[in-house]
C-alpha cells in the first residue's frame, strides 16, 4: 500500500512540476500584475481513477478542470483495490477518486470549491474529502431541478470521519 502511495506522489508531483514548467515557458511574466497567468492560478494537478464507462466521473472532470485544475485519468483493473491501498474505507466510497500531489484524496463528486479550501489549509492528520455515494444535483451528478441535500465528509488517516461541509443547496457547490 505504502509503495502505490509513493509512486502515486512521484507521479502527481512529476505531472505538477511539468504543467508549472508549461506555463512558466507559455508566459514569461509569470508575477507581473497584468500577465495572464498569475501564481495561485496554475491548475493543481489531480490523478482520477475511474471505470472507463462512468459517465458522470467525466462530468465531475469537467466540473473540476473548469475550476483551476488539471485531470490525469486511469482506468485501474480493480478500483475497489485502488481505494483499498490509499485507505478510503467502503462506507465512504463512490465512483470516482481523485488524488492530489501531496496524496490527499478526493472521493467521489465533493466540489471543486471544497476541494479548494481544504488544500488552502489541510487539517492535521487528514486523508483527505469523501461524498459518499452519488447524490442527485451534486457536482458531475446534475438532473434539471433535483437535488439532494448531502454532507462532504473529512477522511482521517486513522479511519475515522467526521462532516467537513454540509451541501443543503445545488448553488452552495459552487
Amino acid at each position: 500500500m505504502r509503495k502505490l502511495q509513493r509512486a502515486l506522489k512521484c507521479f502527481v508531483t512529476a505531472c505538477t512540476l511539468l504543467t508549472l514548467s508549461v506555463y512558466a515557458q507559455e508566459d514569461k511574466n509569470l508575477g507581473n500584475p497584468e500577465s495572464t497567468h498569475q501564481v495561485g492560478t496554475i491548475p493543481v494537478a489531480l490523478s482520477v481513477y475511474k471505470s472507463p464507462t462512468c459517465g458522470c466521473c467525466a462530468e465531475w472532470i469537467t466540473h473540476v478542470e473548469e475550476r483551476h485544475f488539471s485531470a490525469q485519468v486511469h482506468h485501474p483493473r480493480s478500483l475497489a483495490e485502488t481505494k483499498s491501498q490509499l485507505g478510503i474505507d467502503a462506507k465512504y466510497r463512490s465512483c470516482h477518486t481523485a488524488v492530489d500531489a501531496q496524496g490527499f484524496v478526493f472521493e467521489g463528486h465533493v466540489p471543486a470549491k471544497l476541494i479548494s479550501q481544504f488544500l488552502a489549509n489541510p487539517p492535521a492528520n487528514a486523508l483527505g474529502l469523501s461524498v459518499p455515494g452519488m447524490p442527485a444535483g451534486s457536482p458531475g451528478m446534475e438532473m434539471a431541478n433535483t437535488f439532494t441535500p448531502y454532507p462532504v465528509l473529512l477522511l482521517m488517516k486513522d479511519g475515522s470521519a467526521q462532516i467537513y461541509a454540509t451541501i443543503k443547496d445545488q448553488a452552495q457547490q459552487y
